[in-house]
């Protein structure tokens, strides 16, 4: 082994924060919300209702609703102590979408089958170099698939509630240097890590329709635990005596999300909506710790701390708010802005996983033609720079990322 070595092991601490940073879980689901700046809470009229607020789903025609959405990033990296000035590749994170719901009266059931969390970075190796220690793979790729069966009930003409069950399956791909010095300088060697894991929670929502002109929606979703099981390789375990591949467990969570909507009609053809939601990823996302199985492993990292990482993030709240004009019976036109607070701190901030301060402008159009609606949205989401002085566990120079993100859907009434 040379003389020198010092695995730095940055990975854990890394691949932790994917699940979690806010410009992963955009949090608009169905093009129609997306086009209103993810209002839905207070209006929640359409199948996606089982994600916004389950209670909407009660009084609703049975139907059938599609989509697709595609996410992509555009993040920069510059950190002049180095000379680097790094773009992100241009990838796409597109994900399929499928709602149904079955109305009987004033029951109805529902079932989703959604991607409500997907995103990634990927970055040219060769501008990393001096960081890296070589021309290695920086890439990060995270999805969240949520099954999400669904009871609803209208109780009069006044109140509506529902309940839905949250089925996560999570999937994440990293790739990254683990870099080591010794007497002739840097060194880097390629981390590589794939895991998947399953969690559950429950969501419920409650819609309350004060007159022709306004009704209002509270809705919650539980922190959903998830244990996610997976292989890691870093060749460096070699030099400490151990293999170069082991099995890990990582436990995480998304957290607990609670939301306020409101809908207002103050004419026939227009429709203005506004949310308040907040996610209290304090509690859920203060630290995590990885259970790497093979013996060496879990020395070196408990060594070092690298098995467990601090994240220290604060609750944050979103304000949304949407319109829709019906321009005319078969033509609806949207629009909408929202806020989004970054959740994590300076201290715990890295290229592969951005979490930045939001700005985001969103727009659509539907069109019905018969048993037939078409939706269609997009959003441009305007980062705001984050300039990073160095901590123990970030990654220290200028950070920015903006996303476009378009959805199509085709809806089709059963009744």
């Amino acid at each position: 082994m040379k003389k020198g070595l010092l695995v730095l092991f940055l990975v854990t601490i890394f691949s932790v924060s994917s699940l979690f940073a806010n410009g992963l879980s955009l949090n608009s689901i169905g093009p129609r919300a997306l086009g209103m700046g993810g209002a839905m809470v207070g209006l929640a009229d359409d199948p996606t209702a089982i994600y916004w607020n389950p209670a909407g789903l009660a009084g609703q025609s049975s139907s059938l609703y599609a989509f697709g959405t595609d996410i992509i990033p555009f993040g920069t990296y510059k950190f002049a102590t180095y000379g680097i000035d790094a773009k992100t590749k241009t990838n796409h994170y597109a994900s399929p979408n499928l709602f149904a719901n079955y109305s009987m009266g004033n029951l109805a059931f529902g079932l989703g089958v959604f991607v409500p969390a997907g995103l990634g970075a990927e970055y040219n190796g060769a501008d990393l170099i001096p960081i890296s220690g070589g021309d290695l793979e920086w890439m990060s790729k995270i999805a969240v698939i949520d099954i999400a069966p669904t009871i609803a009930y209208k109780i009069n003409d006044m109140f509506s509630f529902g309940v839905t069950g949250n089925i996560f399956y999570g999937m994440f791909d990293m790739k990254r240097p683990s870099t080591y010095t010794d007497s002739s300088g840097l060194h880097g060697v390629q981390y590589t890590e794939s895991s998947t894991g399953t969690g559950f929670g429950v969501s419920g929502g409650l819609l309350c329709k004060l007159s022709d002109m306004i009704q209002f929606g509270v809705s919650a979703r539980t922190e959903i635990k998830v244990t996610m099981s997976g292989e890691a390789e870093n060749a460096l375990m070699v030099y400490q005596g151990g293999p170069a591949t082991t099995d890990f467990d990582r436990d995480v969570a998304w957290p607990l999300w609670a939301a306020f909507g409101v809908a207002v009609k103050p004419m026939e053809n227009l429709t203005i909506t506004a949310d308040a939601q907040y996610s209290q990823w304090a509690k859920s996302e203060e630290e995590f710790h990885t259970d790497f199985k093979d013996p060496v492993w879990k020395a070196v990292t408990a060594a070092t701390g690298d098995d467990t990482f601090i994240l220290d993030w604060k609750d944050c709240t979103q304000l949304r708010f949407g319109l829709e004009y019906m321009a005319s019976e078969k033509l609806a036109l949207r629009a909408g802005f929202y806020y989004d607070p970054a959740p994590a701190p300076d201290s715990t901030l890295t290229i592969l996983f951005p979490s930045s301060t939001n700005n985001v402008v969103t727009a659509g159009l539907g069109f019905c033609a018969g048993k037939f609606d078409i939706d269609f949205g997009l959003e441009y989401i305007m980062g705001k720079e984050r300039d990073i002085t160095i901590t123990a566990d970030n990654m220290p120079g200028k950070h920015k990322l903006d996303i476009f993100a378009f959805s199509l859907a085709i809806g089709m009434g059963l009744m």
